[in-house]
């Protein structure tokens, strides 16, 4: 039992810094980037087009089931599989990270763009065999606690490649800032180096049952189908559709806060208050209310729970954008408003990741959670390109009551496929 406990805190402590190593490549492949890009004068029309240098993150799941069934270089012999492969994703990030460092997108782009794609590919790669390593690090009922300590550590390295590259380029330049972002990647390394080997990466087989191409990509999926029509059901089905639609809401909603809080005329030291600095303690605090609401209450309901709230919290929005426009005045008006959304999509995110993680089997958990993880993104981030389209024809206000009503159907859906669940037609548990 001593041991037990052991292994366990040691996973969550090795989460948290694989987390926060997890949070510093994405917003440097662009979002940071970009005012890099502005900087440097770069025409608006290219800046758009270099958005696109985030794909990886959305079509990870092609290559993840290589990292479930390959060993790394070097350091799979030396870590196992899973960590191996962490390491090296790291010090692809940290090289990419370097290489951007030394680039001059006024003068040469180019380069720019080839070593973003590089740090778009190593960071996706990064996610994928973190989330693999902490699926089958640690037993179903631990996965709630470690997704609350990942997403802990990946907020604040977030945190540290938005705010704190931003704060680095306006006082020392570009160069330092992604010198100093390749340095914090070494937490995370050292992190990896101090977790548990999974008891998968033990057993299973590591230089025999290489399968061809085809079956490589297409075996976790049909595992996972298999597994969830057990019994001669379709539940395969409708728990996809739970997975695309469960965060398409707050998709939409996110893509028009912005241009929202800036219509409303609110500061950006406003902004950046209550959406950094409000936003991250609130946010934190509905990571672990979400934890605390899975053990108490159980994963399907709070699942359902999840929905409704996340959904329903952007009547908050809609109720600022009618009600917000002071000249920036109602700051506590602001402030609430923004909070409630941050605390419903952090919920709703830290059951979703559950959910994903336990639908994952182990000896797939990489390819299979890569897969769910671009499927519950990319259908909410299409739609969201129109979004701008139907503020113009319906207002702020009426706009996020849209989107709030979204969730009534994925409602209807967590609940249909929680009924399953309760009978035993669904298989959740890989």
């Amino acid at each position: 039992m001593v041991m037990r406990r052991h292994f366990a805190e040691r996973a969550y402590v090795s989460m948290m810094g694989l987390g926060f190593s997890s949070g510093i490549p994405f917003l440097l492949v662009y979002v940071t980037q970009s005012a890099w890009l502005s900087d440097a004068k770069v025409p608006i029309a290219i800046l758009g087009l270099m958005s696109e240098l985030t794909l990886a993150y959305k079509f990870k799941f092609l290559w993840a089931p290589f990292l479930d069934r390959y060993d790394a270089p070097l350091f799979s012999r030396l870590l196992g599989r899973r960590r191996g492969w962490i390491v090296t994703s790291q010090l692809g990030v940290i090289l990419a990270l370097v290489g951007v460092a030394f680039g001059d997108p006024a003068l040469w782009l180019s380069w720019t763009i080839l070593f973003s794609l590089a740090l778009g590919f190593a960071g996706a790669t990064q996610d994928v065999v973190i989330d693999g390593w902490r699926i089958t690090a640690t037993p179903p009922e631990k996965q709630a606690p470690m997704s609350s300590f990942a997403e802990v550590g990946w907020r604040v390295g977030n945190l540290v490649s938005g705010a704190g590259a931003l704060f680095l380029a306006d006082g020392f330049g570009w160069r330092a800032a992604y010198l100093c972002m390749s340095a914090m990647m070494i937490p995370g390394m050292i992190a990896a180096f101090l977790a548990p080997e999974p008891d998968t990466d033990k057993i299973q087989p590591k230089d025999v049952d290489h399968p061809g191409l085809v079956a490589t990509i297409v075996e976790p999926i049909r595992e996972l189908m298999t597994r969830l029509g057990a019994g001669g059901t379709n539940a395969g089905i409708p728990v996809l559709l739970l997975v695309a639609g469960f965060r398409m809401p707050g998709y939409i909603s996110s893509a028009m806060a912005m241009p929202l809080f800036k219509s409303l005329h609110y500061s950006n030291s406003d902004i950046a208050t209550v959406t950094k600095l409000f936003g991250f303690w609130v946010a934190l605090g509905g990571t672990f209310f979400a934890s605390f609401v899975i053990k108490r209450l159980g994963l399907m309901p709070t699942l359902l729970l999840g929905t409704i709230f996340a959904s329903a919290s952007h009547l908050s929005l809609a109720w600022l954008a009618v009600h917000g426009d002071h000249g920036g005045g109602e700051f506590w008006l602001f402030a609430t408003a923004v909070s409630i959304d941050d605390f419903a999509y952090a919920f709703a995110s830290i059951v979703l990741i559950t959910f994903m993680s336990l639908l994952s089997a182990p000896k797939h958990a990489a390819s299979q959670y890569a897969l769910l993880t671009s499927l519950c993104a990319l259908p909410g981030s299409l739609v969201a390109g129109a979004s701008g389209f139907i503020v113009e024809r319906l207002g702020f206000g009426w706009f996020f009551v849209s989107t709030s009503l979204i969730g009534l159907p994925v409602a209807v859906l967590c609940w249909y496929v929680w009924h399953m669940h309760r009978t035993e037609k669904v298989r959740v548990v890989g």
